[in-house]
């Protein structure tokens, strides 16, 4: 069924007493001041579905529905150690550092103990650059977890965060702040590795040149290490 109206004494605009938001009114506003401008609709007698046509064309405008990126978990996990291109190891700072951190060490053949064993997850993500791979780097038989995170309008950092329960999904701008502990892991020549924070573009995870720095995040170019070769790898699927 359809009907007719008249675009001289038919088409009205009713005020309704419900509560608009700001953005509503500013479209009601836009969507009338359009049409006082438009002259293409003839004057007489139009069907419904020629007024719905109209509104389609000139009065409503399209929108773009931004979704976010989400991660999740693949069944494939690496174990291994990691090593700046220089051969220095990543290792724990002690117990009694407030934060704890890791620093980068060239470890002699008594003290390999002192290796940080990571469990590398894998993610898969529509929003993975080329070349890329979506993983978190946990710290095995642990709930601490590599994170690159912003506090008070600062650079961003490399921390330790502990992590409670499973992160099969992970979405940007998580409220619980888990995509700061995405990275974005890149094979650069034949054997290295580059750590880029997704939730930060452009910093990457570093050394220094000196033994016993702290390993931080730093943009590229850099003189710090962005380069890492991964040990005693051991891949595990569940």
């Amino acid at each position: 069924m359809t009907c007719q109206c008249d675009i001289q004494e038919d088409f009205k605009l009713e005020m309704s007493s419900h509560p608009h938001s700001m953005r509503q009114v500013v479209n009601i506003i836009i969507a009338v001041e359009r049409l006082k401008h438009i002259k293409e609709i003839s004057p007489g007698k139009i069907c419904e579905d020629s007024l719905l046509s109209f509104f389609l064309e000139n009065v409503i405008e399209e929108r773009m529905v931004n979704v976010a990126p989400t991660y999740n978990k693949t069944r494939q996990t690496l174990q291994c150690t990691v090593c700046d291109k220089y051969k220095k190891t990543l290792v724990q700072s002690n117990k009694q550092s407030d934060p704890l951190h890791l620093k980068a060490v060239t470890l002699s053949a008594g003290t390999m103990q002192y290796k940080v064993q990571f469990s590398m997850s894998t993610y898969i993500s529509s929003a993975t650059p080329k070349d890329a791979q979506p993983v978190c780097l946990e710290i095995s038989n642990s709930n601490l977890y590599l994170a690159c995170t912003q506090s008070d309008g600062s650079s961003p950092a490399l921390i330790l965060k502990e992590v409670k329960g499973p992160l099969n999904t992970i979405k940007t701008d998580d409220p619980n702040g888990n995509d700061s502990l995405l990275f974005f892991r890149k094979e650069t020549g034949t054997a290295y590795n580059t750590f880029e924070s997704v939730k930060f573009p452009g910093w990457f995870i570093t050394t220094a040149f000196d033994d016993w720095e702290k390993v931080e995040m730093y943009q590229r170019p850099t003189e710090r290490i962005p380069d890492f070769t991964l040990e005693d790898q051991k891949l595990i699927r569940t």
